[in-house]
């Protein structure tokens, strides 16, 4: 017996030809999409978010009915000493900081102060994004160290 090759039709070859070049260029679409999102980090205002609309920077869901956000969280002081610019962290963020260089991991962080690794680890997102964002990058653990030791957050004695 011999085998009989089966070839599709030629038209059912163009169709298919077609679904397949449309597929690709989908593919292709999606992909420029994709590299051209931009991501803001917390406590950017993203462009689309306009100042004065009354959403929270980094959290567009989070509509605010009143004010903006209150100064001591998006002001940067100035250390009078050394002339270097310091972020405002809430307290929160100092504390979560201060655990963070005092224990050996963040999930010891979270046990620590009671809360989840991923909300430690927004935290130190938060903090190290307030730091890039008045030109002292901290992308470390090490440069977190040097940027609390120079702001006066910790002393050398209690590390």
């Amino acid at each position: 017996m011999t085998a009989i090759a089966h070839q599709a039709p030629q038209h059912l070859r163009q169709i298919n030809a077609r679904r397949d070049a449309e597929a690709q260029a989908r593919r292709q679409e999606a992909l420029a999409r994709l590299a051209a999102r931009r991501m803001p980090l917390p406590g950017q205002v993203s462009r689309q978010n306009q100042p004065g609309l009354g959403l929270r920077a980094g959290h567009p869901h989070l509509h605010r009915v009143a004010s903006p956000m209150p100064a001591s969280e998006t002001a940067v002081t100035t250390e009078a000493s050394t002339g270097r610019a310091k972020p405002n962290l809430t307290s929160r963020e100092v504390e979560v900081l201060r655990t963070w260089m005092l224990v050996d991991s963040k999930p010891a962080v979270a046990q620590e102060l009671y809360i989840s690794l991923g909300t430690v680890n927004t935290h130190l997102t938060r903090i190290r994004a307030k730091y890039a964002e008045i030109g002292r990058p901290a992308p470390t653990k090490a440069s977190l160290v040097a940027r609390a030791i120079q702001d006066g957050i910790m002393t050398l004695d209690e590390l």
